[in-house]
């Protein structure tokens, strides 16, 4: 399994090094350094795994690799696309149970987005039977961007800033963050884009920019 997950790493990580594809956004706001991000609806491969947030990840995505790399019905092949978004369960979006009775401190869930134009009707029927297909629907988050290395500290500590910028505009958020990471294990930590996610309720304000 280590060498197959090896592999699968290698040739996501290859991809990934170029320009990918990324769920539409629209910045609506920017405060400080987060911002408040309006996404269109994209679909997504999940896969629900009983682990702790540092081993979720690694358990799920060698599955989910797999998939998009053609083992599916039919050997349809997926392009790679970022990021790989990953929550504690419950979190803020609606899961299948018996995913949602599970405990957040030792489950959680991961997510490869699909490529757009792929619907989960049209998607490849996974073999693994473990992987849901679904729609994802129109969600504000705000977002907090940020390098360095995946660990406890340093998520926690830029977890901790989004949570004081919000505060300090008066805005409420709801359910889990979401952990967004965009680039293979093997990239140096500096150059890493990091993301967390909190889901707002709804905000005023102009759109400032788009992206994608």
């Amino acid at each position: 399994m280590s060498k197959i997950f090896f592999g699968l790493a290698l040739i996501a990580g290859t991809t990934l090094a170029m320009a990918v594809e990324e769920p539409a956004y629209a910045v609506i706001r920017k405060l400080d350094d987060v911002e408040i991000r309006q996404y269109a609806p994209y679909v997504v491969a999940e896969l629900t795994v009983d682990a702790a947030a540092d081993k979720a990840a690694s358990q799920a995505f060698p599955v989910l690799a797999a998939y998009i790399f053609g083992n599916n019905k039919g050997g349809t092949k997926l392009a790679m696309t970022a990021p790989v978004i990953q929550a504690s369960v419950p979190g803020p979006v609606e899961l299948a149970t018996p995913a949602a009775s599970r405990s957040a401190a030792d489950s959680h869930l991961v997510r490869f987005v699909l490529p757009k134009g792929v619907s989960p009707e049209s998607a490849p029927v996974p073999i693994d039977q473990r992987i849901r297909l679904r729609d994802v629907a129109p969600v504000l988050v705000a977002v907090i961007v940020y390098s360095g290395t995946w660990s406890a500290s340093n998520y926690q500590e830029h977890l901790d800033k989004l949570k004081v910028v919000l505060a300090d505009a008066g805005l409420a958020w709801k359910g889990e963050p979401v952990y967004a990471r965009y680039n293979p294990p093997f990239t140096p930590w500096f150059m890493r884009r990091n993301e967390i996610w909190l889901t707002l309720a709804s905000i005023e304000g102009p759109v400032q920019a788009r992206i994608n």
